[in-house]
């Protein structure tokens, strides 16, 4: 069957949802993820002078604290916990008046599907996680939606072992599998972006993997979180390659996802079945995917280095959500890890340079930096 993919918009076409009664949410993040700064070293040294600026806090942190600095096994955690990120993305769907399902991701775990799971308003929630696979010269992040609850943790310890060593026969091989689960929902995240910075040679392994796992992905992801540019170029990659596009917010922050699914379904299971055997999809953007990109993105980054005095102890400072490596190799929070208990006065200064960036006066110079990438004069409906 043709794929039937329709993008409509809440600020051109607020009365779209009036045909649906359930709105879906998919591919948002709690405090169970963990977000590597890998990616954020990569980008640094990238940066003119950066290296070198990076070199200097490496040395300082052997020196003075006994510690290598690992970004590889560094990570950050979002400042939303399962229940707070379930409920933001719920309230969202219900100011649309519609019936809410929401189906959270984290990164390469079920933890925070499995805690909604224990309390009896969220008791429905599919076993989800977006999924980290390599393949060839990349890694792509794969939504796997709706595991069974007989198997989920099952097959979240097959998966872990993949990332742990992969090979990419063994990865279509366990799609095919997946696929065979009539009620899984595996969608392709943020398909071309070149999130771990490895070049051309993303795209075109991006190409590749949909040649050989052809019929077990089952949609390509429009994402919340990424540029309008980026977007209509997976839109034009679906349409080319017969795929169905589909939405998901990619949320990280206090922001709830930019877009949503729009159904007439009324459980989890029916969607999937809307998605993979009817191969039809309305996806539905939020007013907030109308701001600036480059503003939305540092907003997510301030989330996550801004303390917040009303979540529970051990979670309220930027520091409590940051985790690296002691000296001997054992993860702790870097609150912990700080002479002194408090954090280095350059580390200090330079959040409160980002937080000054995060007011809309001063950044707006940051748009110089990503030319119309978020322009929508365009449309995304033309996807």
């Amino acid at each position: 069957m043709q794929a039937q993919s329709k993008v409509s918009t809440n600020w051109k076409q607020p009365l779209a949802t009036a045909a649906f009664t359930t709105g879906v949410s998919l591919h948002s993040h709690t405090s169970c993820s963990e977000e590597t700064l890998g990616f954020i070293h990569k980008m640094g040294v990238a940066l003119p002078g950066m290296g070198s600026v990076l070199s200097f806090y490496e040395k300082r942190a052997s020196e003075r604290y006994s510690v290598k600095l690992d970004f590889d096994r560094a990570n950050w955690r979002p400042p939303l916990q399962p229940r707070m990120a379930y409920d933001l993305e719920a309230k969202q769907i219900q100011r649309l008046g519609l019936y809410p399902l929401v189906s959270i991701t984290d990164h390469d775990t079920l933890e925070g599907t499995l805690l909604l799971r224990a309390v009896p308003s969220s008791r429905h929630i599919p076993m989800s996680v977006e999924w980290s696979a390599p393949y060839g010269q990349t890694v792509f992040h794969l939504g796997i939606h709706n595991l069974p609850s007989g198997t989920g943790t099952e097959w979240m310890s097959r998966l872990e072992a993949y990332t742990a060593a992969p090979n990419d026969a063994k990865l279509v091989e366990m799609l095919r599998e997946l696929h065979e689960q009539p009620h899984v929902l595996i969608v392709f995240n943020h398909p071309l972006w070149d999130l771990h910075k490895v070049g051309p040679a993303h795209v075109t392994e991006a190409r590749r993997f949909m040649a050989e796992v052809r019929g077990c992905i089952h949609a390509l992801e429009l994402n919340g979180l990424r540029h309008a540019q980026e977007n209509r170029e997976v839109g034009r990659m679906a349409r080319e390659l017969g795929y169905l596009l589909i939405s998901g917010g990619d949320r990280h922050g206090l922001e709830p996802n930019a877009n949503i699914n729009l159904t007439t379904a009324t459980n989890f299971n029916d969607f999937v079945e809307e998605i993979r055997v009817e191969r039809r999809s309305h996806v539905h953007f939020m007013d907030q995917y109308q701001e600036r990109w480059e503003q939305r993105i540092l907003q997510s980054t301030l989330n996550a280095v801004t303390d917040f005095p009303q979540f529970l102890p051990g979670w309220q400072k930027w520091d409590d959500r940051v985790f690296h490596p002691d000296a001997n190799g054992e993860m702790r929070q870097l609150s912990q890890l700080w002479v002194g208990g408090a954090p280095p006065a350059a580390i200090t200064n330079a959040i409160k340079l980002v937080r000054l960036f995060g007011k809309r006066g001063v950044s707006a110079p940051l748009s110089l930096a990503f030319p119309g990438v978020n322009d929508l004069r365009q449309g995304l409906e033309l996807v």
